[in-house]
C-alpha cells in the first residue's frame, strides 16, 4: 500500500526534477505492430477476446480516440521515439532511417539515470539499431529487412495479383511468431533479474503481432470458426464513390472483391494474432507481480497504427479511415486513482512520447509536438487541445496527405485532389464525406487553415522527392549496402 501511495499520479505530476533516481517509477511499454483498437475487448468488439487488455482497461486508463502520426512502420515509430512529426525528421517511409543524431525519448530516460532496452521490433532502418537503447534484447525482424524503395514519379501503378494475405491465412507458425516469442522471453529474463531493483528501467517489449502474415497457432486460430467471423460493413456503391486517392490505394495494394471466405479467414488470422499478442502482455504483466515490481511500474500498451481489415474494401494501412489511423492506448498506474477511466479526448503517439520524458522528469533537447499527458489523466487540465496531426507520404499514393482530427472532426487532406471532412461522433465508419456539405464549411475552413499553418504540403513534396531520388541513387551505387544493419 505504501508504494501505490508513493507512485500515485498526484505524485508522479509533482516536481519530478527533484526526486532521488531511485524513485522514479519503471515503465513497462508494450508496443504492438498493426493493432487496429477495435478489435478488443476494451474497445468493445463482441468477439475478439483480450483479457489482458481488458485487465488494463478495468485498471489503468484507456484513450479511446488515440492516433498514429503516420499510419505506416517505421515513419510511425521513428515520431514515436522523436515525439516529432515525420516532416519535421525526414522519417518519410519504410526505407528512409532515422538520422543518427536524433535524440528519442530512450537517450532522454538514460540521461536521467534510467537503464533502457529493447526486446524486439522497433524498425530501426539503416546501420543504428539501438538509438538511445543500451541494449536490443531480442531481434528486430523487420529492421532486417530491405524495404523497396519508392519514387512517386512512377505513380500507383495497379498490382499484378490480388494481396496474398487472405490467401495465406491459416493455423501454423512463422519467423515471426518465433520472433515474438523471443521477444517475450527475453523481456521476461530482463524482469526477473536481479539488477531490475538497483536502477529505475524502461523496457520496450515490441511485437509484429497482430501484423500480417495472418498465420497464428492452432490453439488461437481455434477461438474463432470461420462461420462465426464478422464481415466488414461496405454498403452498396460506398466502393465505387470512394474518393480517387484510396481507390488507387486500393489497386495498387491488390485489394480485390475478396470472396467471402477468403475474408473470414483473414480476419479470423487477425483476431486470433490479437489474442496470441494479448497472452504475452498477460505474460508480462505476472511476471512483475511475481518478482515484486507491480507496484513501482507503470504499463503502458499502444501500437504502431492499425489495420483495415476489410473495412472500405481494404487490408493493411497506409491511409486516415479509423481503422488504419487509430491506435490502441492503454496506460496503468501502480495505484487505483485511475482504475477503469476511459478518456475520449483526442490524443496521438507523440503525446505519449512526451507523457514518458515528463514522468523521467528529463528535459527534453528539442521542441517535443506533443504534450504530455499525465494532467489530462489527473484531471488538472481542462484546456486540453484536442486533437492529433497525422501524414502519409509513402507507397500507395504519390503527393503528400495529411489528417487532422479535432474533437468530432476528420479532416483529410490531399495535395492536388478535394479533401475530405467526417464527423466521427455521428458517422463513425465515414461513410459521409461532408465537405461540400453547406452547414459544414466554417468546419472545413477552420481544420484546413490549422492543418496548413504549419504543414507545407508543397515544400513537402520537394523534400519527400528529393530523398526518393537521393536514396535510388545511392542504392544504385552501393548495392543497397547503407541500408542493411548488422548481422543480428
Amino acid at each position: 500500500m505504501g508504494y501505490a501511495l508513493l507512485y500515485s499520479l498526484s505524485f508522479l505530476l509533482s516536481e519530478t526534477d527533484t526526486m532521488p533516481a531511485k524513485q522514479h517509477p519503471n515503465l513497462l511499454i508494450i508496443m504492438s505492430d498493426e493493432h487496429a483498437p477495435m478489435y478488443s475487448g476494451p474497445y468493445r468488439h463482441p468477439l475478439v477476446q483480450t483479457p489482458h487488455m481488458d485487465r488494463l482497461a478495468e485498471d489503468g486508463v484507456t484513450f479511446t480516440n488515440a492516433y498514429c502520426n503516420s499510419p505506416l512502420c517505421m515513419p510511425s515509430r521513428m515520431s514515436f521515439m522523436t515525439g516529432q512529426y515525420i516532416h519535421k525528421i525526414g522519417a518519410w517511409d519504410n526505407a528512409a532511417p532515422l538520422r543518427p543524431d536524433a535524440v528519442t525519448w530512450a537517450h532522454l530516460l538514460r540521461s536521467v539515470g534510467y537503464d533502457v532496452v529493447l526486446s524486439g521490433k522497433q524498425h530501426f532502418g539503416g546501420m543504428d539499431q539501438l538509438h538511445g537503447f543500451r541494449a536490443q534484447l531480442a531481434r528486430d525482424l523487420h529492421a532486417e529487412r530491405q524495404h523497396a524503395l519508392i519514387d512517386w514519379d512512377n505513380g500507383t501503378p495497379p498490382a499484378n495479383r490480388p494481396w496474398q494475405g487472405l490467401s495465406q491465412a491459416r493455423p501454423g507458425t512463422t519467423v515471426e511468431i518465433e520472433v515474438d516469442d523471443l521477444a517475450e522471453t527475453e523481456a521476461l529474463k530482463y524482469l526477473r533479474e536481479p539488477a531490475r531493483k538497483k536502477q529505475p528501467w524502461a523496457l520496450n517489449v515490441s511485437f509484429i503481432a497482430p501484423h500480417f502474415p495472418l498465420i497464428v497457432p492452432q490453439r488461437f486460430w481455434d477461438l474463432y470458426p470461420l462461420d462465426e467471423i464478422d464481415l466488414p460493413n461496405i454498403p452498396e456503391g460506398h466502393l465505387e464513390n470512394q474518393p480517387p486517392v484510396y481507390q488507387r490505394m486500393r489497386r495498387m495494394f491488390g485489394c480485390v472483391d475478396f470472396p467471402e471466405e477468403l475474408v473470414r479467414r483473414g480476419r479470423a488470422g487477425y483476431y486470433g494474432l490479437i489474442t496470441y499478442l494479448d497472452e504475452k502482455i498477460g505474460n508480462l504483466l505476472r511476471a512483475l507481480e511475481e518478482t515484486g515490481q507491480s507496484e513501482n511500474t507503470i504499463v503502458i500498451y499502444t501500437s504502431d497504427h492499425g489495420e483495415m481489415n476489410g473495412e472500405h474494401g481494404m487490408w493493411r494501412k497506409s491511409n486516415f479511415y479509423e481503422a488504419s489511423a487509430r491506435v490502441p492506448l492503454q496506460i496503468m498506474f501502480p495505484d487505483e486513482v485511475s482504475a477503469g477511466r476511459q478518456i475520449d479526448k483526442v490524443v496521438s503517439l507523440v503525446d505519449l512520447t512526451a507523457t514518458l520524458v515528463d514522468i523521467a522528469g528529463a528535459q527534453p533537447m528539442h521542441q517535443l509536438d506533443g504534450d504530455s499527458l499525465l494532467p489530462l489523466m489527473q484531471r488538472t487540465r481542462t484546456d486540453w487541445k484536442d486533437f492529433a496531426f497525422s501524414e502519409y507520404l509513402a507507397h500507395g499514393v504519390e503527393r503528400p496527405m495529411a489528417m487532422l482530427r479535432k474533437g468530432d472532426y476528420k479532416f483529410n487532406y490531399s495535395l492536388g485532389a478535394p479533401p475530405e471532412l467526417y464527423d466521427i461522433a455521428e458517422d463513425p465508419d465515414e461513410f459521409r464525406n461532408l465537405v461540400n456539405d453547406e452547414a459544414h464549411q466554417a468546419v472545413c475552413q477552420e481544420l484546413e487553415a490549422q492543418l496548413l499553418a504549419e504543414w507545407d504540403p508543397v515544400e513537402i513534396e520537394k523534400q519527400v522527392r528529393a530523398s526518393q531520388k537521393a536514396r535510388i541513387l545511392i542504392d544504385q551505387v552501393t548495392d543497397g549496402q547503407w541500408r542493411k544493419p548488422p548481422n543480428p
